[in-house]
């Protein structure tokens, strides 16, 4: 303590990031009438009930206005609701529009007149009124909109944002100030003009509220890019525990959301897409998230998913640039070609005991021209390079990413055995039994790949992703923390440390070196994966202690123009960087059943102390090669030979 004694125990205070109302996941920030500023009442009253003050929960003279527009149009056009019948709506009846529910409507608006005061129910109705939506997540009350529109309290808000909430509430979705900026504006300006010829505010007034820009918050991780964590996490609380309870008043609910690493997340990925893009020589895209981007397809996207890998919770998720501008969660949703990062599982699938192993880490394959018939034609795999080496070691090949050696070793293996790993591995969506499958070809989920790897990291328990740890009820009585299944054993742990060596063996001399080259020392394993037209770019990776996968691309999809080791590898760098500093921590536990042999790094073969190269190297107890290396080291060139240059 600041006094120097021992402390035996700290206890952290959770830090609170959102809160939720109701089935439909409603946010709101309850305000008090003598809070709200008049320049909000006036603008309310303005456009939605001139006459709130003096009638009784119905306005005869609305309604005979209503009819009239609605007749001249040939249709509903205009309603003749007021701030007290819509609160009665809001609360207890459907929206279904029939002359029955207008009549229960208009009766119990009289009775709610009747018992409570004006005051109570403007404050009711300006605590239940929808503003729309941000995600999975509905924005009730306009101190709720105020945060987020404004990212203020709604004491603060001055007479151009006062009418802009109050032109939003008309139609949420349609007059979002984030999608629809120049629709927002223009209804914001009826609304002033509404207010002055009311004589609600002064001609000067509103000459200066007119010409105020819309004044939007920037979308902070309190405001907005942790939103795409609760949309999971609103998603997955009813999978896991009864609505009734989920419908209980006073919850609270452990997320697993660690808010440093979150920060850490939404500043890589930002600064990162925005550095490719200069690099790329792109234009800046626009606060809105518009076409100053690619013309093509929009602003190039992103997302980073950091992981627990012995325990599956969710550290961080950022499902994209923009929350404001797009809700689309690429972590959970999108499903893009994965390229090399579905390497791994084909050697993995070749390394397992089950296929006898078929390849050890010593192994050579062929690298030479392949030709495999289909139904659609002839498949011929050709490298990034479009070069042949010959015969290769099983870790050279993964370390250089060659495509014609991890398509041999999928053939060799079967297809059917590499989708039978992949599955227990974690990926659940579709995988087309074809060669080109051990080349990445299928679409995958950042999460899914994120749970294969951390599999890897785990010694071959694999863990379910989860974004809470549980809750307490209303009256403080923990709820049962996660019932649904933990880590399960689906790979023997001698395997996953041998894959977990190889993909080592990428970041220290492989397509993944530019994390070395960036300074990050420690135990770290990853893979690259660039599709053939760089539509797609992939860095998955982890330590000890966490697994995160970088995804980039376009929302429609086409050409990048830059390999994954320039895109999504330099963005995961400077995560991990934040997080852990330039060193990591810890190591990857060899499992019992593993044997190290020094081997020749050309052949393969064991190398006894004669041979003129070695390399260590791992293996599953009994499947050391026996052969010795058959090279003998050269003798040293004499003068002459140096001289005149003989045997060179």
């Amino acid at each position: 303590d600041d006094r120097g004694v021992p402390v035996d125990f700290v206890a952290l205070e959770p830090e609170p990031i959102s809160s939720f109302y109701g089935s439909e996941r409603e946010q709101r920030d309850l305000v008090e009438i003598e809070n709200v500023p008049t320049s909000l009442v006036s603008a309310i009253y303005a456009v939605e009930d001139r006459r709130f003050e003096e009638h009784h929960g119905v306005d005869p003279r609305r309604i005979a206005g209503a009819m009239l527009a609605n007749l001249r149009a040939g249709g509903i056009r205009q309603g003749g609701s007021t701030l007290t019948q819509q609160l009665v709506k809001n609360f207890f009846l459907t929206p279904e529009r029939t002359l029955r529910r207008k009549l229960t409507e208009a009766v119990m608006a009289l009775i709610v007149e009747a018992r409570y005061s004006k005051p109570q129910i403007l404050e009711a109705y300006l605590n239940e009124i929808y503003m729309g939506r941000r995600g999975a997540t509905a924005i009730h009350g306009v101190g709720e909109a105020a945060r987020f529109f404004f990212g203020k309290r709604v004491a603060d808000l001055s007479l151009d944002e006062s009418a802009l909430l109050a032109a939003v509430i008309q139609s949420p979705n349609a007059m979002s100030p984030h999608r629809h900026p120049e629709r927002a504006r223009r209804r914001r300006d009826l609304v002033i003009e509404l207010m002055e010829k009311q004589g609600r505010i002064s001609r000067e007034e509103a000459r200066r509220a007119r010409a105020r820009d819309l004044s939007l918050a920037a979308i902070s991780l309190e405001s907005g890019q942790d939103r795409y964590f609760l949309d999971e996490l609103a998603r997955q609380l009813p999978e896991v525990y009864d609505a009734k309870l989920l419908a209980t008043e006073g919850l609270r609910i452990y997320s697993t959301l660690d808010t440093t690493i979150q920060r850490a997340a939404v500043r890589a990925l930002q600064s990162g897409l925005e550095d490719l893009e200069r690099r790329l020589g792109q234009k800046k895209r626009s606060a809105d998230g518009g076409a100053d981007g690619d013309e093509e397809g929009g602003p190039l996207q992103g997302c980073l998913l950091a992981m627990r890998p012995q325990t599956g919770e969710i550290l961080a998720m950022v499902g994209g640039r923009d929350y404001a501008t797009s809700q689309w969660n690429r972590c959970t949703l999108a499903r893009r070609q994965v390229g090399s990062v579905f390497k791994p599982i084909v050697y993995t699938a070749a390394l397992s005991p089950q296929s006898g192993p078929l390849l050890t880490l010593a192994s050579t394959v062929l690298d030479e021209p392949l030709k495999v018939e289909t139904r659609e034609g002839p498949w011929q795999p050709v490298n990034y390079d479009k070069k042949f080496r010959g015969p290769v070691l099983v870790r050279d090949a993964l370390e250089r990413s060659l495509n014609v050696p991890a398509a041999r070793i999928g053939q060799a293996v079967g297809i059917g055995k590499v989708v039978e790993m992949a599955r227990r591995l974690g990926i659940e969506s579709r995988l087309p039994p074809v060669p080109s499958l051990a080349l990445g070809t299928a679409e995958v989920s950042p999460l899914e790949i994120a749970t294969v790897y951390a599999t890897f990291a785990n010694g071959g328990l694999r863990p379910t992703p989860r974004s809470f740890i549980g809750l307490l009820d209303d009256r403080g009585i923990g709820q049962e923390q996660w019932p649904l299944e933990g880590a399960r054993r689906v790979l023997d742990p001698g395997t996953a440390f041998l894959t977990t060596s190889l993909l080592e063996g990428v970041v220290d001399r492989g397509t993944g070196r530019g994390l070395r080259a960036r300074g990050l020392q420690g135990p770290i394993a990853g893979k690259t994966g660039t599709t053939d037209d760089e539509n797609d770019l992939w860095f998955v990776g982890f330590t000890p202690e966490i697994v995160a996968v970088v995804w980039i691309g376009y929302d429609e999809p086409h050409a990048i123009g830059v390999p994954s080791s320039r895109g999504a590898l330099p963005i995961w760098a400077d995560f991990l960087a934040e997080i852990s500093g330039s060193r990591v921590r810890g190591h990857f536990a060899r499992p019992a059943g593993i044997e190290r042999v020094e081997i020749d790094p050309e052949t393969g073969a064991r190398a006894l102390a004669g041979c003129p190269g070695h390399r260590p190297e791992f293996f599953l107890a009994g499947t050391a090669p026996k052969d010795t290396c058959p090279r003998r080291p050269r003798r040293g060139r004499s003068f002459f030979e140096r001289l005149f240059g003989g045997r060179g």
